[in-house]
């Protein structure tokens, strides 16, 4: 009997030692989330994260390990640019073999751009990176922010059958859904449910339970080693298309000092104007070097490009089909190719690859 109990006990310690607690590294940018009302001034100030367990004391209940990281100075979503993502990817690959996870808090005005580039920025990555935020400060009464946090912080850990991370990706946690981050966008300025992935089905379901797609979920190979890329060449822009839009406003987007790369957002399936003109102005440009890629302005399908005459006529003057990619995917797959030194064919040819799940071939 005595054996039989200490052969337990090791038993239980080797199962205890093989699964610890898991260790999360929560980082916090700024945003609502991480705002809380001053009880003397009534104004919103940024939350202070070493006290984060004091002001959501329900994060004791998962028994994490969590450590935080703060910006200096908390940035509001509107100002966020590309420096600071890759301050977020110098944090995580900094602390990459030391956490299991990660947790982004982020304003939500730009979180699909911001989940989109560090979708890029992180090569190889085989473990989770959540972004989540909040419609209301975490310190109202009616927050969203809480549950956003505490559910993002069980995604972050959560395991799969093999001991592995349930997630190795860069997703958005937002309300009832894990979205893939390269195909999220932000829809609505005022529901709690605010993010959206129209091409790409949701990662998990959340309800009474985290119920995970699993056939969804990236799954990359182990044997490469994580690597953060930080380059990102903003030159490039967005040309909307819109009916009677000008010759000249067309000529001088795309005679922009330095500009490489455009994402012409088009109607439909890459429809646009039937005019002569608009196909010589692309054709001009495509010839000077200039990358153009075509999506779609609707937020669910993708470009056909020999779907109707313009979209053939875009198609003929050089213009790349960006297949179903967002227009946040779009512009910050085309930064970061460029960063990497891409000329506009290499960058062409990989926008239209799918590099991390972001695009259906």
């Amino acid at each position: 009997m005595y054996y039989f109990f200490c052969y337990l006990c090791v038993s239980n310690i080797a199962i205890i030692m093989a699964h610890p607690k898991p260790k999360i590294l929560l980082i916090y940018t700024g945003g609502t989330i991480g705002m809380i009302e001053n009880p003397l001034t009534r104004a919103l100030e940024p939350f202070d994260f070493n006290h984060l367990l004091d002001n959501v004391p329900k994060i004791k209940m998962l028994d994490f390990e969590i450590d935080n990281f703060q910006f200096d100075v908390p940035i509001d979503s509107a100002d966020m640019n590309p420096s600071h993502w890759g301050q977020m990817a110098k944090v995580i690959e900094d602390n990459y073999s030391g956490y299991d996870g990660f947790v982004i808090l982020h304003g939500t005005d730009t979180m699909a751009y911001t989940a989109s580039a560090l979708s890029f920025m992180l090569n190889n990555l085989t473990k989770p990176v959540i972004i989540t935020g909040s419609q209301l400060p975490i310190g109202e009464v009616r927050t969203d922010g809480e549950e956003n946090l505490i559910t993002a912080l069980q995604v972050a850990a959560a395991r799969d059958s093999d001991g592995g991370q349930m997630v190795r990706e860069v997703a958005i946690l937002f309300q009832n859904s894990l979205l893939r981050g390269n195909r999220s966008t932000k829809f609505s300025a005022g529901n709690f449910d605010a993010f959206k992935s129209n091409n790409y089905p949701v990662l998990a379901h959340i309800g009474l339970d985290i119920t995970y797609n699993k056939e969804a979920l990236l799954r990359p190979s182990r044997g490469k080693e994580f690597k953060a890329e930080y380059m990102m060449d903003t030159n490039v822009v967005f040309l909307d298309l819109f009916p009677g839009i000008p010759e000249s406003v067309v000529r001088s987007i795309l005679q922009i000092p330095e500009l490489k790369g455009v994402v012409l957002k088009s109607f439909g399936v890459g429809n646009g104007p039937n005019n002569p003109w608009i196909f010589d102005c692309i054709r001009d440009a495509v010839a000077s070097g200039l990358l153009i890629v075509n999506v779609s302005q609707c937020s669910n399908g993708m470009v056909s490009p020999m779907k109707y005459t313009a979209g053939v006529g875009f198609a003929n003057a050089g213009v790349i089909s960006g297949h179903d990619l967002t227009s946040e995917a779009a512009i910050t797959k085309m930064m970061y190719l460029f960063g990497m030194g891409a000329t506009p064919q290499l960058a062409g040819k990989y926008m239209e690859k799918n590099l991390h799940g972001e695009l259906t071939e």
